[in-house]
């Protein structure tokens, strides 16, 4: 657990491409297995976030992926990426 402080004043901002490049990473994470087990639907959105975000190679890993799920999985994957827009 984190203890310790934050100094807002001196804080230096991120690149604006890190969101696409973190987003990008639990692609990478889920699709791969890292944890142990493959989510493609998880996978999927994570790979939709940051396409929309402009990372585009994400849009070529989330054909792929897309490729190996049933019209279903598409959909809640597509339904959980806009969830999170609407909470981010």
């Amino acid at each position: 657990m984190f203890q310790g402080t934050f100094d807002l004043e001196t804080a230096t901002p991120i690149d604006a491409t890190a969101l696409s490049d973190v987003l990008f990473e639990r692609g990478i994470y889920w699709a791969s297995g890292r944890s142990g087990l493959v989510d493609l639907v998880a996978a999927h959105k994570w790979f939709n976030l940051a396409a929309l975000k402009g990372r585009k190679d994400a849009v070529t890993l989330r054909q792929e992926v897309a490729g190996q799920m049933s019209d279903a999985e598409i959909s809640a994957a597509q339904r959980e990426a806009r969830a999170w827009v609407s909470t981010h």
